[in-house]
């Protein structure tokens, strides 16, 4: 399979402490940035995950960085479930005046249209582009309720084959590109698995953990903390090279699954009615944080690497990856909503 997608850099890494209810706001006194003044007093930035998701990881360091730049006050509106559905609910609901934004994995604009048959919005009249915000690698992870002997994906098909009531794979949410790996991975002959999808990594990996489900696949950076601690084994990683975060574990291309090869990327939208001129100024404002350098440190440190793009480059993004992906999910019979 031929997947797109930036380079991933190495960097250090140290585990991220975030916390946080529903909706949070970032303080302007601890956040501003006293050379710029702010464009916007209020910045509304609703995420598809719930604290400590991956979507609210990103969506909480560039609130940080837009804090006093973009906006005087910058507001995280946590919107997890349904595979990101109901976080564009909330972003058609909302102005289209530039300041409310959704950040949100890029399967939602570019695979969602082949992998549910009912969708509930158009990409392309509901979603206007801004900017790629982010990109990782994933990591196929087996907690507890699989041996220790189990340590490679091979030996994992094995033993699911070989334990039928046992063979479940979680992810964090259906169609997800983490459901779309497991799929790909498992989805073969003689094997009878079943999929386990929940509202966010966060509760997922709590399944994982607490030997509720054998195999979890998540971004590779919410499972480097937990496999430090020994509660988890990472079996590989999705990327076409060995990550620099965790250079130990192979790969699936390695393991005889060069198809599986992929990576996570999020994205910057504004509602569909929002301007060009809207979503210009919001590219700024992203390609301006990031380049600042201590984004791209700190996402570093969480196995994730900052980007930026013009609209038109997201949106061309979009449509090579939709028309890339929909014949391999139609002919592989993967679905978001069964």
């Amino acid at each position: 399979m031929t997947t797109r997608s930036l380079s991933l850099f190495g960097g250090r890494r140290r585990r991220l402490m975030l916390t946080g209810a529903a909706a949070a706001i970032l303080s302007p006194a601890a956040f501003a940035q006293t050379s710029a003044a702010p464009m916007h007093e209020r910045l509304r930035l609703i995420c598809t995950g719930p604290a400590g998701s991956v979507p609210d990881i990103l969506a909480r360091r560039f609130g940080e960085e837009l804090t006093g730049t973009f906006a005087r006050q910058v507001v995280i509106d946590n919107r997890p479930g349904a595979s990101g559905q109901i976080a564009v609910q909330a972003l058609r609901s909302a102005p289209a005046d530039g300041t409310t934004w959704l950040l949100a994995q890029g399967a939602l604009a570019s695979l969602y249209p082949t992998l549910y048959e009912k969708l509930g919005y158009d990409p392309a009249r509901d979603l206007r582009s801004v900017s790629v915000a982010a990109e990782m690698t994933l990591g196929v992870a087996v907690g507890p309720a699989v041996p220790a002997d189990v340590t490679g994906v091979r030996a994992l098909v094995d033993w699911m084959r070989s334990h039928p009531a046992s063979a479940n794979a979680a992810s964090p949410g259906a169609g997800t590109l983490p459901h779309i790996l497991e799929a790909m991975v498992f989805d073969q002959p003689g094997l009878s698995w079943r999929h386990v999808p929940y509202p966010g990594g966060p509760p997922a990996m709590v399944a994982l953990l607490g030997g509720q489900v054998a195999v979890l696949v998540l971004p590779e950076g919410l499972l480097l903390a937990q496999l430090a601690g020994g509660r988890l084994r990472m079996l590989a990683t999705s990327g076409s090279e060995r990550s620099p975060f965790s250079p130990s574990v192979p790969t699936l291309t390695e393991q005889g699954y060069a198809r599986s090869a992929m990576r996570e990327w999020f994205a910057f939208f504004l509602p569909g009615g929002a301007s060009e001129a809207s979503a210009n100024e919001a590219s700024e404002a992203v390609r301006t944080v990031v380049a600042r350098g201590d984004l791209a440190r700190s996402l570093q440190d969480a196995a994730m690497v900052a980007a930026h793009s013009t609209p038109a480059q997201l949106a061309a993004r979009i449509e090579d990856e939709r028309r890339a992906w929909a014949p391999l999910l139609v002919s592989a019979g993967i679905r978001g909503d069964s």
